[in-house]
């Protein structure tokens, strides 16, 4: 299993900020140089603790290490949203313990037991048998990353 969690922020404890929301949605391949008719439109303004955390109670926020779920989009650094309120289900990407360890993989059933699946090549599956303490900690419900370098 790869290394993943370190610290866990509550969401209960974010300051609300509400941020404005443009009301009509933006294409995305609208032709440059041409203006988007949704300029000037916004809406109501967003909260972001709202939108992204629907159990603030029991949603935390952690910091992903490791590479083997970028083909899922977590990336080394990015921050996910778990909420352990939410009842994983098969192919729920979870925050599971297993052996006293924190990891992040996809949650999959296959003929009835339970095998965590990484989203990068370079790590095989791993079946979770009955022997092994294995504990959902929290399904991931969002995560936010950076997009360029600033």
């Amino acid at each position: 299993m790869s290394a993943f969690l370190y610290n866990f922020i509550a969401a209960a404890h974010l300051i609300t900020r509400e941020l404005p929301l443009f009301g009509c949605p933006i294409p995305a391949g609208f032709p440059a140089g041409i203006p988007s008719p949704a300029d000037d439109h916004l809406d109501a303004p967003l909260d972001l603790t709202k939108h992204l955390f629907q159990h603030p109670a029991s949603t935390f926020l952690a910091r992903v290490s490791g590479d083997s779920m970028i083909g899922a989009g977590l990336h080394p650094g990015d921050l996910v949203a778990v909420d352990r309120a939410v009842r994983a289900r098969d192919g729920s990407i979870v925050v599971a313990v297993v052996e006293g360890e924190h990891t992040i993989k996809r949650l999959q059933m296959r003929a009835g037991q339970p095998w965590l699946v990484a989203e990068n090549a370079r790590y095989p599956p791993v079946a979770v048998d009955r022997g092994v303490g294995l504990v959902v900690w929290g399904v991931v419900t969002h995560v936010i990353h950076q997009l360029a370098e600033q």
